[in-house]
């Protein structure tokens, strides 16, 4: 079975959650590669630390300026100030979390295990509103509006205000998804959501499909190898939009003009990370590729950290960065995938991509540390 790590399988229409990964009987994962020694070419501290409850969903952490969003499995939810970890607010969603955190800055979103969208203020609930589903993506905050994708692929928007519900558009969808975290983001007035191995831009006002286009070929021989949903976090540059299909490929699509700019076969599970000259993104086996912006063609790719479980990555000037199972943060060179830097955490997974507020750059691990570092 390809790509089993971390994916869960929900059944449209029942109750049942079955988990694929880790299941008995499969084969022995094999052993994460040995770190290899080299010497730092960057400088990098943690300069502040904090702490929530372990993390145990999908979690998504939203950055607004100068401020960091998190939240942690029992329904807490922080927002702390990016250059000192200084408590701006803090709030409960009141029971644990199953997908968060979206913010604009004012308006804060999360979704509870029993399927609640839960919206705070300075952290305040503002409202709380039964969806009757599984969500497990990240709430999309912007425009004073809320958007979720739910777990059967459906799109629906709320006031951000009130929580009253706007409109929502229901696609004919697959009898699996992912429990992992998908597709739903803004480029400029259009809204970008997922929907199987599709992404669909819409018009956030109305819910009207804009365009939408395949990004990936579901392969496999049964349900399970077929899922291809696109998958967070996705990466934007200009007026192109990178993003994963599960087990499937890597894409990039012009979303101004709602245009495929290519696409290419690759087993992988994480999202993308992306800057002017190349999209990067590592395989189920944890092989680390980079793509040439412009043309799709493989610009390099490293085999230094197979197995050893990746996070999604963050592209920045300084670096490629990836977390990993052990919790270590790793600093690599864009251009050729060289080790530039090397930090510990707590020694737990980094639970989501790291990212980054003006020169501070956060880590979250499953224990709940949040790691603030820098890099000069």
């Amino acid at each position: 079975m390809k790509a089993t790590r971390k994916l869960l399988m929900t059944v449209l229409g029942a109750s049942l959650v079955a988990v694929l990964a880790g299941c008995a009987g499969g084969p022995e994962k094999p052993k994460s590669t040995a770190l290899e020694s080299f010497t730092p070419q960057l400088n990098g501290r943690v300069v502040w630390n904090q702490r929530v409850d372990s993390v145990k969903f999908p979690l998504s952490v939203a950055v607004s300026p100068g401020v960091f969003t998190v939240a942690g499995d029992d329904g807490t939810v922080l927002a702390l100030e990016a250059d000192t970890g200084r408590e701006l607010w803090k709030g409960t969603a009141g029971a644990k979390l199953g997908a968060g955190v979206g913010s604009d800055g004012r308006f804060t979103s999360v979704i509870t295990r029993d399927g609640d969208l839960v919206t705070l203020e300075a952290g305040r609930v503002l409202w709380r509103r039964p969806l009757n589903m599984r969500v497990t993506t990240a709430p999309l905050v912007a425009g004073e509006r809320v958007f979720i994708l739910g777990g059967d692929r459906s799109v629906q928007a709320f006031d951000a205000l009130d929580g009253s519900k706007l409109w929502a558009v229901q696609r004919p969808t697959d009898p699996l998804t992912l429990a992992q975290g998908g597709v739903v983001a803004a480029y400029k007035d259009t809204l970008l959501a997922g929907q199987g191995s599709r992404l669909a831009g819409f018009d956030p006002k109305n819910g009207d499909v804009r365009w939408e286009i395949v990004i990936g070929s579901p392969r496999g021989t049964n349900e399970v190898e077929r899922l291809a949903d696109l998958v967070a976090p996705i990466a934007r540059v200009g007026d192109v939009v990178c993003v994963r299909s599960f087990q499937a490929a890597v894409g990039c699509v012009n979303a101004e003009r709602g245009t495929l700019n290519w696409s290419k076969p690759l087993g992988g599970i994480e999202g993308v990370a992306a800057d002017e000259q190349f999209a990067y993104g590592a395989d189920a086996t944890d092989r680390i590729t980079a793509w040439k912006m412009a043309t799709g063609e493989v610009a390099w790719q490293s085999d230094k950290f197979l197995y050893r479980g990746l996070s999604a990555p963050l592209a920045t000037p300084k670096a490629l960065i990836f977390g990993d199972a052990e919790g270590v943060v790793h600093f690599l060179s864009r251009d050729k995938g060289d080790t530039l830097l090397r930090v510990n955490t707590d020694g737990s997974p980094v639970a989501a991509a790291p990212v980054i507020a003006g020169g501070t750059l956060l880590v979250v691990t499953r224990n709940g540390g949040l790691f603030a570092l820098r890099a000069e």
